[in-house]
């Protein structure tokens, strides 16, 4: 095997393990989300500085996990675009 088809391999795995990462934080994105409802109606009721900070540290979960998501998807996008050069290279890009 080439240096070129491992280096294949190697980014589609990498791809595909970057894949299940996004699906598993867009879940936990969703259940902070989820959340973050929650605390924002029960703050709104109550107007208790507790439910106020809570709404702050689920607020805060939500961008966290949001940002995480950004930063995946785009180092996964990185390896697609490196991967479809590296296959325009070995002649089996299509």
């Amino acid at each position: 095997m080439r240096l070129g088809e491992r280096r294949l391999f190697r980014l589609n795995d990498e791809i595909a393990a970057l894949g299940e990462s996004e699906r598993l934080a867009e879940e936990e994105l969703g259940f902070h989300r989820h959340l973050d409802d929650d605390t924002r109606r029960d703050a709104a009721a109550s107007g208790s500085p507790i439910d106020r900070a809570d709404l702050r540290d689920t607020s805060g979960d939500v961008a966290r996990f949001e940002r995480h998501l950004a930063e995946l998807r785009a180092r996964r996008e990185r390896l697609e675009a490196r991967r479809d050069r590296l296959l325009g290279r070995l002649g089996g890009g299509d």
